[in-house]
């Protein structure tokens, strides 16, 4: 049984990413998200004291804050300037001893390397679409159309834009060899399942809950390209794909449908090895939803999926971010055993 904690006794110090070289609209941005949040943490009684990380040495600015009076809230992707090092971070708290939310850096690590996520899936007889590695100077030996080409180590949609999804060997061969040229890595090669998409939210340790799913609505693009969440989708607002893609919450889904959908999302957050929250990305298809992705340590802007499906279940902003930060209470060495 969980323990319950008053917000009042969590104090928080909320460590974010805040890089020089950012353009000034990003900075605000990201100044902004993190004060909507901050503010919603303090309606409900927490303390928190903001640190944003400036560069890679966090070590050195973490050292004026005692890990046994504070619940670090990780909202950080990385050190500024430094690719690929969400990971890295999250190991800097665990040698420095600081109980932080969400997944660990092992996880974080994991699930940024795509050949290693479907390998789990497929151990663990979990649905996904089929799948090739092809490694940087190799060709692909693929036969399954429509398809759809990924970098093989990256989040967010980096580098996925309609002319991903291809049609012929030779759109394939053109896209694998793109992504090795920008990226310098390995090309994933998915089958596309050309049906119903959802984000699904879970949160919990132990016992894992379903926040209400919500699904892409690709009604208004009428081209199977345009039909996927790229980068620009998710990200930019001026795009077409932004525009045309909306995200219907909850997901209109029947009770059986809702069932399997959460067993085969926590089977999924569970095989990771995910903590305290993640989204998942799925596919159905004859009946099955299929795992496209899963993302410990998911976006948790107030208009991020999770934000929005947290709302929908009734919690507010600051609610939502506090029963994160409950979550990880439960490690600390003192709050948590209290």
């Amino acid at each position: 049984m969980e323990l319950a904690f008053k917000n009042n006794e969590l104090p928080v110090l909320m460590v974010y990413d805040m890089d020089s070289t950012w353009a000034s609209h990003e900075i605000a941005e990201t100044v902004g998200e993190t004060c909507r949040l901050i503010a919603a943490l303090r309606r409900i009684g927490h303390s928190v004291v903001p640190l944003p990380v400036t560069d890679a040495n966090l070590a050195a600015q973490l050292e004026r804050y005692d890990p046994a009076k504070y619940i670090v809230f990780n909202w950080c992707e990385g050190f500024p300037g430094v690719d690929h090092s969400d990971d890295e971070v999250a190991q800097t708290f665990e040698s420095l001893r600081y109980t932080y939310t969400g997944a660990s850096g092992e996880v974080l690590a994991l699930s940024r390397d795509k050949r290693k996520v479907k390998e789990l899936l497929c151990a663990h007889n979990l649905p996904t679409p089929a799948w090739q590695i092809v490694p940087v100077t190799k060709q692909p030996d693929w036969s399954i159309f429509p398809a759809i080409v990924k970098p093989a180590d990256e989040h967010c949609s980096l580098g996925v834009t309609s002319k991903s999804v291809v049609l012929t060997p030779a759109e394939l061969k053109e896209q694998v060899e793109a992504v090795h040229q920008r990226f310098h890595q390995a090309a994933l090669i998915e089958e596309f399942i050309d049906g119903r998409e959802f984000h699904v939210t879970l949160w919990g340790n132990g016992t894992i809950e379903m926040l209400p799913p919500a699904e892409m609505d690709f009604s208004d693009c009428k081209e199977i390209q345009e039909r996927l969440c790229s980068y620009d989708s998710k990200f930019i607002p001026s795009s077409d794909s932004y525009q045309r893609i909306q995200s219907l919450i909850p997901a209109p889904l029947d009770a059986d449908q809702m069932k399997t959908l959460e067993q085969v999302c926590a089977a999924g957050f569970r095989a990771i090895g995910c903590r305290d929250y993640a989204r998942l990305d799925l596919r159905l298809r004859d009946g099955i939803f299929n795992i496209l992705d899963i993302n410990p340590n998911s976006d948790i802007s107030k208009d991020a999926s999770f934000g929005c499906a947290a709302k929908v279940a009734g919690y507010s902003y600051g609610a939502m971010g506090s029963r994160i930060v409950q979550l990880a209470a439960h490690r600390h060495p003192v709050f948590g055993l209290s």
